[in-house]
């Protein structure tokens, strides 16, 4: 009779107790149970930092393509400095300077025509008024030839000065050239400066030329009329012929 009545109680108090055990899981709803996984966690992360590497070497792509354009810019930039106008001013003074050559200038037809009028063989029939006109002409040419290559050299002198100023232009603004354009710009400038330098060097040599070639015509053409006058010298003349003279012509005897 006592077992029977313990297990009854047992029972009681079992079923008493059981509301207050189950109460916090029927409390909860399942699905605000927060359950951590830590390998999931972890797999997040790491798809986070791979995420976030690739936004970064994308940044970082795009800053060095804006620094090649940058680049790019700098390098087809063109030369704020130009020497053309100058140099061309120069080269347009010694050509001023050339085509104001006297009397024979520089033109193949004009020194052909003159050297055979002037400076050809001496005619035999040529009076010696002519001969003395023709000797004076060509020292004409002789000396306006050489005053023509002092006139060269002096306007070629005048250039030192303008080249000089150009050249130190030029060299700053290559050293100082942010692109591969400017660069080469001031280098081919520097390269038309030569070239005009060239042509004022050519300019003195054809003006000298010029002068020592006259001056050697000259000296061969004298050389030549001296040869004729010496062979009229010693050709005999007719002498002297006889002939009837009157003392007093108007007089009556």
């Amino acid at each position: 009779m006592k077992l029977r009545n313990s297990r009854a109680a047992r029972f009681a108090a079992a079923l008493l107790t059981a509301p207050v055990a189950l109460a916090p899981m029927l409390a909860t709803p399942a699905h605000a149970i927060i359950v951590f996984d830590p390998s999931n966690y972890a797999q997040n992360v790491l798809t986070a930092a791979r995420s976030l590497q690739q936004i970064t070497n994308q940044i970082t792509s795009l800053q060095n393509e804006a620094q090649m354009l940058i680049n790019q810019a700098r390098n087809l930039a063109s030369l704020p400095y130009s020497s053309l106008q100058q140099l061309q001013q120069s080269v347009q003074r010694t050509q001023q300077l050339l085509s104001q050559a006297q009397n024979i200038a520089y033109d193949v037809q004009q020194i052909d025509r003159m050297f055979q009028q002037k400076y050809g063989n001496v005619s035999l029939s040529a009076s010696d008024q002519q001969l003395v006109s023709d000797a004076r002409s060509r020292w004409q040419n002789t000396v306006g030839g050489l005053q023509d290559a002092m006139r060269v050299q002096a306007g070629v002198v005048g250039n030192i000065d303008t080249n000089r100023a150009q050249m130190s232009a030029l060299v700053g603004q290559s050293q100082g050239a942010t692109g591969a354009l400017q660069a080469t710009q001031a280098g081919n400038q520097l390269l038309a400066l030569q070239a005009q330098q060239l042509a004022d060097l050519t300019a003195v040599v054809a003006a000298n030329g010029r002068a020592q070639a006259l001056q050697s015509a000259e000296q061969a053409a004298a050389a030549e009329q001296g040869r004729e006058q010496r062979r009229r010298f010693l050709t005999p003349g007719a002498g002297y012929q006889p002939g009837n003279a009157r003392m007093f012509p108007n007089s009556g005897n």
